[in-house]
């Protein structure tokens, strides 16, 4: 039985090129690139004729070409820790939105943020891909010390802070916004404040333990800080359970207000003095950092620390291009975060050693 003659596969149509757009729309091609460039000397009408014609024949810009002539791709790398926590994600969704509002893409490479050499190897690997340039969202020192350490042609951006005057750096105020959240307590008659911190290895979790440090020392008070070994709500919960049974020891004293590094543990934390049968704020006050999704629908409603991302991803991008075009060689920006008052702080009710007793 013979075998049947194989039938020619038909070939790809060819994508349309900028002289097809150009006849479509009745214009030179020059006109096109203008248009496609975003130049100013284009009439109205003539843009929306030639947009329209771009449009209906599927004509995408060939990137690589861009770039040969303007030595920009348009395409950025991200190195992020691919992290579910509020901050992290935030920030790079915060980047990403920012890129393309100026009509950027971005390439994202995650990586373990507490290993040098992973963060490094990253940079790498988007340097290989063309791109721009980089921001780095740097959680931990070894990602920022990576950045410092590594030769690149484009600008490398730090989402986080650097400790070098030199780098090109976006940061929010992390001792700020600390110092902030604990001077409302302050101001609401609050002595006795206990600060649960985040994980020790994240810079953020430092810089907001020295904010709160000294803003009690400022006032001539005792700090009282708690690690924690993560930023979960079980791992504030489990914090709060080990205070009530301190407390119910002698061993410790009940704060009247505690300050949490973040929403998820606050959220642990309230749960703990519910099952306690402590009110929040009657009781014990307590304030969160991050205005995360849901924060204002907690019971009762938290007191945070909102961060301002959406303006950090702005910062970054712009400070991105800024170099890529020889504006600025090194910058350090601040962000300022601002506290957000609601319904699960209030002055000081009772004496606090006495209201666990009376529960």
């Amino acid at each position: 039985m013979s075998t049947p003659p194989l039938t020619p596969a038909s070939p790809r149509p060819r994508p349309p090129a900028i002289t097809d757009v150009a006849s479509a729309a009745g214009v030179s091609y020059q006109t096109v690139s203008r248009v496609i460039n975003d130049h100013p000397n284009v009439a109205t009408e003539t843009r929306e004729r030639v947009l329209d014609a771009m449009q209906r024949l599927g004509y995408r810009r060939n990137i690589a070409a861009r770039a040969l002539k303007t030595r920009r791709t348009g395409v950025f790398g991200v190195v992020s820790s691919g992290s579910h926590l509020f901050g992290p994600t935030r920030t790079l969704v915060a980047i990403e939105q920012a890129a393309r509002a100026k009509g950027l893409f971005v390439s994202l490479a995650t990586v373990d943020l507490q290993r040098k050499d992973e963060v490094a190897a990253a940079i790498e690997h988007l340097l290989d891909q063309g791109v721009d340039g980089i921001v780095v969202v740097a959680s931990h020192d070894e990602a920022a010390a990576a950045v410092l350490e590594s030769a690149t042609q484009v600008p490398v951006v730090v989402a986080g802070r650097t400790g070098r005057e030199h780098a090109l750096a976006v940061a929010i105020d992390q001792e700020a916004g600390a110092k902030v959240a604990t001077k409302h307590l302050l101001d609401l008659g609050h002595r006795d404040i206990l600060h649960l911190a985040g994980p020790a290895p994240w810079v953020d979790a430092r810089a907001r333990a020295v904010g709160f440090r000294e803003t009690m020392a400022a006032a001539g008070l005792a700090p009282r800080t708690l690690w924690a070994d993560d930023w979960s709500a079980e791992v504030g919960y489990l914090a709060g359970q080990e205070l009530v049974a301190r407390v119910r020891r002698r061993r410790s004293v009940l704060p009247t207000a505690i300050f949490a590094a973040n929403d998820l543990l606050a959220l642990g934390m309230m749960h703990a003095l519910a099952d306690a049968r402590l009110k929040v704020p009657d009781d014990v006050s307590v304030v969160g950092y991050d205005d995360g999704d849901g924060s204002a629908h907690f019971v009762p409603p938290l007191t945070t620390v909102a961060q301002e991302l959406e303006e950090l991803g702005y910062r970054c991008v712009e400070l991105l291009l800024a170099a890529h075009d020889g504006v600025a060689t090194s910058s350090s920006v601040s962000v300022s975060p601002r506290l957000l008052v609601r319904e699960s702080t209030a002055p000081p009710r009772s004496p606090a050693r006495d209201v666990l007793e009376a529960r």
